[in-house]
């Protein structure tokens, strides 16, 4: 469930659009006067409101967003690909996640949300109407597009339910792709969803995955500007692909499983019209992933 939160300087937000009766999609324009080939990725920053400011979790975050205030230039977009809360979703989670990020958009940032299998829809969008009160925020499951100089980004829902891993988007979130992909095919399209595809990478997490990635790739694949799927949910770091579509599971901002086998971190993701340059950073500066670039080419 994308939600779009603009500057505060702005004073002003459109709702994403596209529920489950399928509305119009809304669409939203990167960053005004930032580096129009740069987009920031994050996700699963699992912030809980009994947290200390200075325990690791919500210190990975604040730590996140002073690189993105220290840029000499800011990123078209933040993009925070779900599981904001610690694990369901309760009040004072949602509270302590926006006052977290809220220097982004006092920096004239626009930051891009999505929903994960550890937040609750409606008390998100109920904290989120005290923080911004003229809100037009809809029940349902939301969608939405945000639009840069080399590529569209997808943002899709696939919260099933609070604290059932697997995910899905659903038949009529599938059909709003399918048709908002085909009005958009001047550029590429990335696909943004919290939950990992059952296709390509590691067949170990696929039972937690998206249940619908099947019927997914039959609407994404034939379409060739389709490039990318990015993901979290897994709280790991990998590349893989299928059908010739780049799958890429990105740093969790909060915790790992497995210190020895991971790390947190975010992404930093460069755009040029034939592919991604994807740079790591994590939270540990001598970690060997730290500043890890991979550049990936586009289909053709």
């Amino acid at each position: 469930m994308p939600i779009h939160l603009p500057p505060l300087s702005r004073r002003r937000f459109l709702a994403g659009l596209g529920s489950s009766i399928v509305l119009p999609a809304f669409t939203r324009a990167a960053t005004t006067g930032a580096d129009d080939a740069l987009i920031a990725i994050l996700n699963d920053t699992h912030i809980g409101e009994k947290q200390p400011l200075d325990s690791a979790i919500p210190a990975h975050l604040r730590d996140t967003v002073n690189y993105l205030l220290e840029l000499p230039q800011p990123p078209a977009a933040v993009l925070i690909n779900g599981d904001l809360a610690l694990r369901d979703g309760q009040p004072g989670d949602y509270v302590k996640f926006l006052g977290l990020i809220r220097p982004l958009r006092e920096a004239g940032l626009s930051v891009h949300l999505t929903l994960g299998n550890h937040d609750e829809r409606e008390i998100f969008l109920d904290a989120y109407r005290k923080t911004i009160p003229s809100a037009p925020l809809h029940s349902g499951r939301y969608n939405g597009i945000v639009e840069t100089k080399h590529a569209n980004f997808f943002l899709l829902d696939s919260l099933k339910k609070t604290m059932i891993a697997q995910g899905d988007l659903g038949q009529q979130q599938r059909d709003w792709l399918t048709k908002e992909l085909d009005a958009r095919t001047s550029k590429p399209a990335i696909i943004v969803a919290h939950h990992n595809p059952r296709l390509g990478g590691d067949p170990l997490h696929f039972p937690g995955g998206l249940e619908d990635s099947e019927a997914l790739w039959q609407i994404i694949a034939p379409r060739k500007h389709v490039k990318a799927y990015i993901h979290g949910h897994i709280h790991h770091w990998s590349l893989a692909a299928h059908q010739d579509i780049h799958i890429i599971n990105t740093l969790a901002t909060s915790y790992v499983a497995d210190p020895t086998k991971s790390t947190t971190g975010w992404t930093m993701a460069r755009l040029s019209e034939r592919s991604i340059e994807l740079t790591l950073h994590t939270h540990s500066a001598d970690h060997p992933w730290n500043g890890e670039r991979k550049t990936l080419g586009w289909r053709v």
